[in-house]
């Protein structure tokens, strides 16, 4: 059976999926979203969570950008919490505990509610392609869905396997069949591909955990939240318990290692360093006495608690002895166990900056399968998919984000560049911008591009263009202002008596000024909001870095942004050793920034690189 044509086919209704349909569809495309159950889009897989340390600056792009996971996350947010509240700006990151049914009725409301925008069950187990390009996909009951781009999220369901223990079965998930002819369909493309893991914890009965004996973790009484247009919060509030393994717990894991799927030997794929099972935690950390484990509710209306930190691949019988060796968990119940999964990913390098695959035009990979961890990171990547493959079938070029750009930008570029060893995971420390790379301006550097690309819808366009003009026209006041030293004292700001005068933002620079001390020299600054005050308190404070920065960045870029043309005979290249030879050709950096971070370059062999360009552009010319 044949459809009509789509513009774009999204393939998975997971995080990235979502996300690249609706991009895709906000641009004006007709998209079709096929999933295997619609009933689970926008199931949170793993924790009940969003957001964290670099991950919630991901969620809050994603926002800037007219996406719809920031607006799930705070419609069923039941816990918010500010990460690293005592440092800076540039490395605090939003986190909040979500309800898991009211998330995936946001998300899939969203999807719901946008034009364009189909959902079809099915599997797909191939692609159609004339010549390079694709043409159609083709799901598994012989259906032929036309269209004009693809985008496979496939999470972890590609030739994806369940252990627990020594157990083990096919599944992308529990309970849910793993995609193996597709998967067999991406090998004979001739994608580089490798094998991944992850797990998950075993989730408890609340009703079973004695919290009177627990500490609990509250949430802000002042909610970070992740979307610019969120005002306040959607629904209840609770609280987290917090407990800890013990020497005894201990004992359990270390006599029964033999019988986890990942130390008998029977998982080959690397799992993420960042989120280790409890047996990696009580192997690498032997000198440990105790682990914390936070348990999170899954949601207002459900009994189930994820206990956060200690994931497994354990037997089923170990896994209720350990939990019973903890503090409060010693009459819990588990209601399903926790799980390792092991399942195919294709090497990022092998993609293009837009997420394509470049021998199949029309083809884009986003999410897991690209090798990363992670809800924020998958719904990036499918925004990034999604709207470079609806702007393929319009013949435009992609809209890429560097890593001056976005956190964005500096994961793709990072998984092109660089590949992964092990699944992916954004943290602040990856961004060499981050003090301009903030979560509370996202919308500045971002959503103005998105607008141009079509992303964003009308009301958040006049919301975005209300506050800049509210920003743009204060700072505008604050500039103006010139104050001499005995001034600002007389107005109780200590500052050296040097004779400088200085404007208002100069003097909210100090660390010690605030805008409040400001009305006194200028009555008229009494009237701003308090979302502006604290954005321009932002501003001031890292101006003379951002500054600085963007000299750097100047400089960078007036050499780094050499591109290479598609044909670039990298092996021709002299001077350059054998082994940056073959790594140039295996990556194909498309810029000489990429080209800087592959590893093993150095400052020599990126000139020689530059030189080769320079000359084959004197000698076009």
């Amino acid at each position: 059976m044949k459809h009509a044509q789509y513009d774009v086919v999204v393939v998975g209704g997971g995080h990235a999926g979502c996300e690249a349909a609706h991009a895709a569809a906000r641009m004006g495309g007709r998209v079709a979203l096929v999933t295997l159950d619609p009933a689970k889009i926008g199931v949170m897989s793993c924790n009940p969570a969003i957001g964290g340390l670099g991950k919630g600056h991901i969620v809050r792009e994603i926002d800037a950008m007219g996406g719809i996971m920031a607006k799930a996350a705070d419609a069923s947010g039941i816990q918010f919490r500010l990460l690293n509240r005592r440092k800076g700006p540039a490395v605090q990151g939003p986190r909040a505990q979500s309800d898991r049914a009211l998330y995936k009725v946001a998300i899939q409301k969203s999807l719901r509610e946008q034009p364009n925008v189909g959902i079809l069950a099915g599997e797909v187990v191939d692609f159609v392609q004339t010549g390079d390009r694709v043409k159609a996909v083709t799901l598994a009951d012989g259906t032929v869905l036309p269209c004009m781009a693809v985008v496979l999220t496939t999470g972890t369901f590609l030739g994806g396997v369940i252990h627990i223990g020594h157990d083990r079965h096919d599944g992308g998930r529990m309970g849910e069949s793993a995609v193996t002819r597709l998967a067999h369909r991406l090998r004979d493309l001739g994608l580089r591909t490798g094998r991944l893991k992850t797990g998950t914890p075993p989730r408890l009965d609340g009703r079973t955990i004695d919290w009177d004996r627990l500490d609990t973790q509250p949430g802000d009484e002042d909610p970070a939240f992740f979307s610019f247009a969120t005002r306040r919060v959607a629904v209840r509030q609770v609280a987290c318990g917090i407990t800890h393994t013990n020497a005894r717990t201990h004992d359990i894991i270390r006599e029964n290692l033999a019988k986890s799927a990942m130390y008998g030997g029977a998982i080959d794929g690397v799992g993420p360093r960042y989120c280790p099972s409890i047996e990696d935690k009580i192997v690498r950390f032997a000198e440990k006495e105790a682990h914390q484990v936070f348990l999170e509710p899954e949601g207002l209306k459900d009994h189930t608690v994820y206990p956060n930190g200690i994931s497994t691949s354990l037997p089923r019988e170990v896994q209720a002895d350990y939990v019973r060796s903890m503090v409060g968990l010693e009459r819990a119940e588990i209601v399903q166990p926790g799980y390792a999964i092991e399942y195919d990913y294709s090497d990022p390098r092998g993609l293009t900056s837009a997420l394509q695959v470049p021998e199949v035009q029309g083809l884009y990979l986003a999410g897991q399968i690209n090798g990363t961890t992670g809800y924020e990171e998958a719904a990036a990547q499918g925004l990034t998919a999604g709207m470079n493959a609806l702007k393929s079938t319009r013949d435009e070029g992609p809209v890429v984000l560097s890593r001056v750009d976005a956190y964005i930008g500096v994961m793709i570029d990072d998984l092109t560049t660089k590949g992964v060893s092990e699944p992916y995971r954004m943290f602040t420390s990856r961004a060499e911008y981050r003090l301009s790379l903030r979560a509370d301006n996202a919308d500045q550097r971002l959503t103005p591009l998105a607008q141009a690309a079509g992303l964003i819808p009308g009301d958040q366009w006049a919301a975005f263009s209300a506050k800049l003009d509210r920003l743009t026209s204060v700072e505008s006041r604050l500039a103006q202002m010139s104050i001499t030293p005995k001034a600002a004292r007389a107005a109780g700001i200590e500052v050296k008596e040097d004779g400088q005068k200085r404007t208002g933002m100069e003097l909210l620079a100090f660390p010690d000024v605030s805008f409040e001390d400001l009305e006194g020299l200028n009555p008229s600054l009494a009237d701003v909001d308090t979302e502006t005050r604290v954005q321009l308190n932002r501003q001031a404070l890292y101006q003379s870095y951002i500054e600085r920065q963007k000299r750097d960045v100047d400089a960078l870029n007036r050499d780094a942004n050499w591109t290479f043309p598609p044909a670039f005979d990298f092996a021709s290249v002299t001077g350059l050793s054998s082994e940056l030879r073959a790594k140039l050709s295996a990556v194909r950096p498309e810029s000489i920034a990429q080209a800087g971070r592959i590893e093993g370059m150095t400052p020599a062999a990126t000139m020689l690189l530059l030189a080769r360009l320079k000359h084959d552009e004197r000698r076009a010319s």
